[in-house]
Order: C-alpha cells, then structure tokens, then sequence
C-alpha cells in the first residue's frame, strides 16, 4: 500500500494537539498535515499541491470550523469528481443528530465523536489506523 497522508482539519488547539499526539503515539506522526481555517482547507484541497499529490490521503475533519463550515468542507469534497474518493473522518465534538444525518447524507465515510481524554482519544486513533490503515481496501490506480 502507498502511504497515506493524514489531513487533520481542527481549529480547537487543545482538541488538534490531542489528535496529533494520538496520531505519533499510533506511528502516524510524520505524515500529518494541519489545518485550522475552512477557507484554508478549501483553499488547499483544490491547489495544485493537494491535487497533484496523488490523493492519498484520510481526511479527518471537524465540523466547527471558522469561516467555512465543515458540512461545506464535505459538501465539496463528495461532489467533486476529482476529489470524491478521498476518504473522510468526521472527528467533532458533536452529538447532535442532524449533524450525523447531514455528514452521512453528503456522503461522509465515517463520523466519530472525539473522546475527551488522551487514552481514549489515542484508543481511537489505534481504531482507525487499524481499519483505515491496515485492513481497508484502496484503489491501486489513483482514486479516480
């Protein structure tokens, strides 16, 4: 399998330092790529640099997020035909069910509310290594 690259998309400092420290202390710390603005997320998911990388990544997305929501960040993603087979993480706080009915209706991959603590967050992180990672599938020509 090529590597993949883990795009984190988290305003909260606190909440993204967790996700990166549970990422490392799972071997995934050196293929991480933070952002902690919508508009910045947007802005790189349609750049020549995320476009031509080959898409071999796993987006981890928070839904609070500044000046651009991520619903919208998803929306984009899932109706965009280059960028459709990219697969998304919902990570947020978020247990409201019109949050989890709108991610999965825009065709999110996944939607998981973020532990509090270190030890269940890193559990977490272990969790989606081990699915994501390790056991599934992913296209071996691109993702188109």
């Amino acid at each position: 399998m090529e590597t993949i690259e883990i795009l984190l998309i988290e305003d909260n400092p606190y909440e993204a330092e967790l996700a990166i420290r549970s990422l490392k202390s799972n071997n995934l710390g050196n293929r991480i790529r933070h952002i902690d603005d919508g508009a910045d997320a947007l802005d790189y998911l349609m750049s020549d640099e995320f476009l031509n990388s080959g898409l071999n990544y796993l987006i981890l997305l928070d839904l609070n997020l500044p000046r651009v929501d991520g619903l919208e960040i998803l929306r984009h993603i899932k109706r965009s035909d280059i960028l459709t087979m990219v697969p998304v993480i919902v990570l947020t706080s978020s247990k409201e069910e019109r949050d989890i009915i709108d991610s999965y209706r825009l065709g999110v991959n996944s939607y998981i509310v973020k532990p509090v603590n270190f030890d269940s967050f890193s559990k977490a992180i272990a969790d989606l290594k081990m699915y994501w990672l390790l056991l599934n599938q992913w296209p071996q020509n691109g993702r188109s």
